[in-house]
């Protein structure tokens, strides 16, 4: 109910304010707090208009439409809580890293954050939203737009360090006393649990995936720790699968939404080779279940019905109700249950084939079609670190030289790339963040017609070990290099139309994401490798 009003024109309209018993505002506080963090320690990639672009877009949209039916200014908790929940989870290739304030793609936070909401209001079923909004529109946007334009935030943050165990605080503490005030732990619990059982059979099949923020390929036992204990799962699992608009009503029906929405994230990830692939096809489960949550309800028993009950239903599952127990139906029952686990087991299996084993792209023939031109005798004395050797003795001399000449390879293929305009030269030499700054960088040839390529004239290198959060066990490599570097400038029937040259101080990132060949996977200020 209203306890204030506004007069415009003459008119008194109600004001209705949230109320501080709200769970709503609960929710908004912890997700606001990731952010605080996210900004202050844990390097988000997302500025604070960016931030704000999404959720005032929510709130405007929200109390225009409430307004509209019922006349009245409604604080817009929902809203916000989608636009800062897109915000959270959004990143847009390309915003600058510890610019906290860049205005970089704030209309894409704005639009994917709109029509997120709007969702809410154009798919209903029974005078209901279906899709949790966020989810849905996060989802879309990711298969739309795909990884070079948009990608979801890293299952992992930074290393475990104090704001890292802060965010872990504030996630679980917040989320077991929200889900346990709403009466969705069990829904919580029941998708942790599917989701840890599914990804375990994952990576015991030898499921393995490549990341930016990883040294190699992440499989096995990694695979597993990664996903299980990932603060973004976390969010998922507390701020996003447990929306009680889009749940079912009973204790049956939700703890069911759970494990289906585990099962269906597992066999969505299964195939994907990649994070990208593997965080959209963990979102995209809770937007398949929804999809069928009216065949879900009229499965599971009536919210607050006699049978609505945990403990009477396993038992009923088991013996199929039989009176007197039995003997046959209830071993019967008890067959089926476990003729569909392994059913599902092995679907997962199955499904997990394509990202079996190490990921290793076909770089051979890429390599032999294109010239490097690259001569190992114009290199200069290399100074390899202690830390570098302590780790790997053999990049000591030779094989220091060695690694240097694979960075200079790649350096050069990367030209070809764009002078050739072939992505596939990109996919053979580079990883990550500088896949994606290349792929854009081709894309913009493409468009103008007009070429840049940079070669460089290394003069002195230092090799450093890069240790960077997330996996420790593999190995990342950093050229501390400086020299000159030549830009020339090529027009679209290849003739150079000019050329610049200057000395620089970069460093440049290597690492075998892939488990075989050295990639490029950064270029950063110098000093970034010591």
């Amino acid at each position: 109910m209203a306890s204030r009003t506004i007069t415009i024109g003459g008119t008194s309209y109600p004001v209705v304010l949230p109320s501080l018993r709200d769970p709503r505002l609960h929710v908004a506080a912890v997700i606001i707090t990731i952010h605080v963090l996210g900004q202050v320690g844990l390097g988000f990639r997302v500025s604070v208009p960016q931030i704000l672009a999404a959720i005032l877009t929510c709130a405007i949209i929200e109390m225009v439409l409430t307004f509209r039916t019922s006349r009245a200014f409604v604080w817009p908790a929902s809203a916000m809580l989608t636009g800062s929940g897109v915000a959270l989870i959004l990143r847009v290739v390309g915003t600058p890293i510890g610019d906290h304030w860049t205005l970089y793609a704030w209309y894409a936070y704005a639009g994917i954050a709109g029509l997120s909401l709007l969702s809410k209001y154009v798919i209903r079923y029974r005078g209901s939203h279906v899709f949790n909004p966020s989810n849905i529109g996060l989802v879309a946007a990711f298969v739309v737009l795909g990884s070079g334009r948009v990608e979801p935030l890293d299952f992992w943050w930074s290393r475990l360090d104090g704001w890292m165990l802060a965010a872990y605080a504030v996630i679980i503490v917040g989320g077991l006393l929200i889900t346990r005030r709403l009466h969705l732990l069990a829904l919580g619990a029941a998708f942790w649990l599917t989701l840890a059982a599914g990804v375990g059979v994952l990576a015991g099949s030898g499921h393995c995936m490549t990341a930016n923020w990883a040294f190699a390929p992440v499989c096995g036992a990694d695979f597993w720790r990664v996903i299980v204990t990932s603060p973004e799962v976390l969010i998922f699992l507390f701020f996003m699968i447990t929306d009680p608009k889009t749940t079912p009503g009973g204790q049956v029906g939700r703890v069911a939404f759970g494990v289906l929405v585990g099962i269906v994230s597992t066999l969505l990830m299964a195939p994907q080779t990649n994070e990208f692939g593997t965080k959209v096809g963990l979102l995209a489960g809770l937007v398949v279940v929804c999809a069928a949550r009216p065949i879900i309800d009229r499965l599971v028993p009536e919210p607050r019905s006699a049978a609505d009950q945990l403990g009477a239903f396993a038992t009923r599952l088991v013996t199929g109700g039989a009176p007197g127990g039995g003997v046959v139906r209830p071993a019967a029952r008890a067959i089926a249950l476990a003729v569909a686990v392994l059913g599902v087991g092995t679907g997962i299996v199955l499904a997990g084939t394509p990202a079996r084993g190490l990921v290793l792209p076909d770089v051979a023939e890429v390599l032999n079609r294109v010239p490097r031109h690259v001569d190992p005798a114009t290199f200069p004395t290399i100074t390899v670190r202690q830390d570098v050797t302590d780790f790997d003795p053999s990049m000591a001399g030779a094989g220091a030289q060695e690694l240097l000449l694979t960075l200079a390879e790649n350096l050069e293929l990367e030209n070809q790339a764009l002078l050739r305009k072939d992505d596939s030269i990109l996919v053979a030499v580079d990883h990550g963040d500088r896949l994606v700054e290349m792929q854009g960088r081709l894309a913009a040839t493409r468009a103008s017609g007009s070429t840049r390529i940079t070669r460089y004239q290394i003069a002195a290198a230092t090799l450093a070990l890069l240790v960077p959060f997330g996996r420790q066990d593999g190995l990342s490599l950093g050229f501390d290099a400086r020299g000159t570097m030549v830009e020339d400038t090529y027009d679209a029937a290849g003739t150079v139309t000019a050329r610049d040259s200057k000395p620089f101080a970069l460093t440049f990132v290597v690492r075998r994401a892939t488990g075989g060949r050295w990639l490029n996977v950064a270029v950063l200020p110098a000093g970034s490798g010591t």
